[in-house]
């Protein structure tokens, strides 16, 4: 929601692409949540915009309501972000998730992106796609809680169990909405995410892989600090489930030789949920984000 073109007083940098806005030269500013950039640069906007956090810099650790605005939908504008890169370049590249960015170039972008808090410097300048997929799942892995909350991860596995898929779906609806409102919305706005994704044929991702590697990162365990009883109940078993998992997203794993984990196996039956449902919590604002 810009308002109209302002004149600089003091060098700032801008909001999109980086770069300094001089002494003197147009500007655009958010009324919502004041970020500046260029007018050549309005097209190149992260959408939605996110109000800015109270705090000049985020967290380095933390839970994720830490990272969220102040007004709906509660998703960081961090995972906003990234989502936006790998959905506008990204969906032509074959196993992307799967294939890692490099380690350091992951670890300075992440920092880079912590430090901004809410004006982010742009990822277009990132030419390895890989490397923004990797800056999403690191941002994630290192909150001191998953999205599946420690206190709701029984009910999410026990839910996930049911092999009847009417049964399961309805089970799950019901833990889902019992997430605090940033993890259900991001976790919402992820879920949109990677039915896109699953559905490239370019990227060779379907539902079974993407549970694989986001299983660990978005259900993990029931603790911060697991015991080694605990891991080994949460890797991969024969799966119980019966069908096709809703939709026919997820093959029958009970027939895979290598079946997932429990946690990926949620998040497969999380995937399976029809996704108007998950439109329901990041609003249709977010249309041009998320798959129709």
């Amino acid at each position: 929601d810009p308002a109209p073109p302002l004149q600089v007083i003091r060098p700032e940098p801008c909001g999109v692409c980086g770069s300094r806005i001089r002494f003197g030269k147009a500007v655009i500013k958010c009324r919502q949540c004041q970020l500046l950039l260029h007018p050549k640069c309005r097209e190149q906007c992260p959408i939605p915009c996110a109000p800015r956090p109270y705090h000049h810099a985020w967290p380095r650790e933390g839970v994720l309501a830490d990272f969220a605005p102040p007004t709906p939908p509660f998703v960081p504008v961090l995972v906003v972000q990234c989502v936006t890169e790998v959905e506008t370049r990204g969906l032509t590249e074959t196993g992307l998730y799967r294939v890692p960015g490099a380690e350091q170039q992951v670890r300075e972008w992440k920092r880079r992106l912590l430090q901004a808090g809410g004006t982010l410097p742009a990822l277009s300048s990132m030419a390895d796609i890989h490397v923004v997929c990797g800056v999403l799942k690191d941002f994630l892995r290192g909150l001191k809680e998953p999205l599946v909350t420690f206190s709701l991860h029984p009910a999410f596995l026990q839910a996930a169990d049911i092999p009847d898929d009417t049964a399961c779906g309805t089970a799950l609806r019901h833990v889902v909405s019992k997430l605090p409102p940033a993890n259900r919305d991001t976790l919402a706005f992820l879920m949109l995410h990677l039915l896109r994704v699953s559905r490239s044929p370019d990227c060779k991702m379907d539902v079974l892989n993407l549970s694989r590697v986001f299983g660990p990162t978005l259900v993990g365990h029931g603790s911060a600090n697991p015991t080694p009883l605990a891991i080994m109940e949460d890797t991969p078993r024969q799966c119980k489930v019966r069908g096709s998992l809703g939709h026919g997203v997820y093959p029958r794993c009970c027939q895979h030789p290598h079946p997932p984990s429990l946690p990926a196996q949620v998040v497969a039956r999380l995937l399976a949920l029809p996704p108007d449902f998950w439109r329901g919590f990041v609003g249709m604002e977010q249309e041009n984000l998320v798959p129709t």
